[in-house]
């Protein structure tokens, strides 16, 4: 067996058979001299080549299929991907737009996100085999789009599994402050420094402009962060209650207010849980409701308690609703499949003794694409509910 090479289980080869890019370490039978980072040839039991990949000393995942063909890893193939990745979004790319350029394993590198705010491109590293190749992949971006400046993000809690820092780099250019976004018709500041993310929920870019259109009324945008649902909705509601925990966030919804010239917004700093429970008490009523959590679940350990927390804002804003009102709600737990939410909304529904109908199934934006034998890069789901 070569040095670089690493053989896998029969029982990792079926699972490499169902097409998915990821082999965890069970199915490991050697790893030969390999160290984490390395790219190295994957064989099943018999030494048949199976493809090359990423290896990790530390994550349970301890490889990432790069391809399955024998082809030269260098800076040209990366190169080659990148370009390939920025091309399939090359109509959606606008002027000052935000988007996500390349998606890790959904767009043929695992570990990579690279995300573009107008000018400027934000770079993540989840993984050593991305890790310790930064600056050749920051000179790929620099050369295929000369931006204002690259900032490596490297401050995702998914690192620690990975065995590495967290810390944050400017690759080039000078400190950025905040940028402006524009979003359709509407403009928003992003903080690609020390924002949530990379800088927004770029997820969410499309869902925001679905939500809008059927805003109406009195609006309670919930976990708002800096108000992109809420600036989508001033648009169409009457008033929007905008809340959010964050005082630092919503000191840039202000901002981003003020931007667009919205003077129907309402910030509102609050815990959501506390704000719907003491709506409910007061009998409040709302004909447009936003429920946008973080991630109640980062674990599957969390399910259980994740399942209640969604249940009960779910409900609690289903009583909040008039009728004939919306109900737009989202959960990104990937440990929560969309059937499972699904039906944590169908429980909710029965327990307010009230029929919706579903208006609209939503998910990410299509610049976070899907691969059909990877579902773990589907992991946004959204509905939009109407109150019958």
């Amino acid at each position: 067996m070569k040095s670089n090479s690493i053989m896998i289980s029969a029982k990792g080869l079926l699972w490499y058979r169902t097409g998915h890019v990821w082999i965890y370490r069970d199915d490991l039978m050697s790893t030969g001299s390999a160290k984490s980072g390395d790219i190295v040839e994957v064989t099943d039991a018999r030494g048949k080549f199976l493809g090359k990949a990423f290896y990790g000393e530390k994550s349970k995942i301890a490889l990432r299929l790069l391809t399955r063909n024998e082809e030269l890893i260098d800076c040209s193939f990366f190169e080659r991907r990148i370009r390939e990745a920025i091309d399939r979004r090359r109509k959606s790319i606008g002027t000052g737009a935000a988007m996500r350029l390349v998606y890790s394993e959904a767009d043929g590198i695992p570990g990579l996100i690279a995300d573009q705010y107008a000018d400027w491109i934000v770079l993540q590293a989840l993984i050593p085999g991305v890790d310790s190749r930064v600056e050749m992949i920051s000179g790929i971006f620099r050369d295929l789009l000369t931006p204002q400046g690259i900032v490596f993000r490297n401050d995702a809690s998914a690192r620690a599994l990975e065995g590495l820092l967290l810390g944050k780099k400017l690759m080039y250019g000078e400190q950025p402050g905040l940028i402006e976004i524009k979003e359709g018709r509407l403009h928003y500041l992003a903080d690609i420094w020390n924002g949530h993310k990379t800088g927004a929920y770029l997820d969410q870019r499309e869902n925001r402009a679905a939500v809008a259109r059927y805003a109406h009324g009195r609006a309670l945008d919930c976990f708002s962060y800096q108000g992109h649902f809420a600036l989508h909705c001033a648009k169409h509601a009457d008033t929007v209650t905008a809340v959010e925990s964050s005082r630092d966030a919503l000191a840039i919804l202000e901002k981003n207010c003020a931007l667009n010239d919205l003077t129907n917004i309402t910030p509102l700093a609050a815990n959501v849980f506390d704000l719907l429970r003491l709506y409910q008490r007061e009998k409040s009523r709302f004909d447009t409701i936003v429920l946008d959590p973080p991630p109640l679940a980062r674990k599957k350990a969390h399910a259980e308690d994740a399942l209640r927390g969604y249940k009960e804002i779910n409900l609690r804003a289903m009583h909040l609703l008039n009728s004939g009102g919306i109900l737009a709600s989202f959960c990104c737990s990937h440990s929560i499949s969309r059937d499972i939410f699904m039906e944590i909304l169908r429980l909710a529904a029965a327990d307010a003794r009230c029929p919706f109908r579903v208006v609209e199934q939503l998910g990410q934006s299509d610049d976070h694409p899907i691969l059909l034998n990877v579902p773990e890069t589907a992991y946004l789901k959204g509905v939009i509910l109407q109150k019958t």
